[in-house]
């Protein structure tokens, strides 16, 4: 049931974002998306919405881009719980270093194995 959860809810995420550019009369590119994505996922975070959304959808509410930034608010919070005022700018990469780390290296192998086009 896990799985069927994820998928859901993840893909809800996603086709949100795709109907944002496909139905709204001004241009929003991907970039647009991905940067709302993010700041929602941040000020949802903040405002402790994100969480039981995440211990409800799994992996469909961590995955996806809203996902990345709860995890980088989560660690700005922890930052300056343990650090003060400088935590708020090194909790977050700290909390997101593992996901950006497999993202470059799985990339780098995907690119190893395959034809990247240029």
């Amino acid at each position: 049931m896990d799985f069927v959860k994820a998928f859901i809810f993840g893909g809800l995420i996603c086709v949100a974002a795709q109907l944002l550019m496909d139905l709204t009369s001004f241009k929003v590119t991907p970039a647009h998306v991905l940067v709302g994505l993010v700041t929602t996922g941040v000020v949802l975070s903040a405002l402790g919405l994100y969480q039981p959304f995440v211990d409800f959808a799994g992996a469909g509410a961590s995955i996806p881009l809203t996902g990345f930034g709860h995890i980088l608010a989560q660690g700005a919070i922890e930052g300056v719980k343990k650090d003060g005022l400088l935590g708020a700018f090194t909790g977050g990469a700290a909390a997101a270093a593992g996901g950006i780390t497999a993202a470059v290296v799985f990339g780098y192998f995907a690119a190893l194995l395959f034809r990247p086009k240029g």
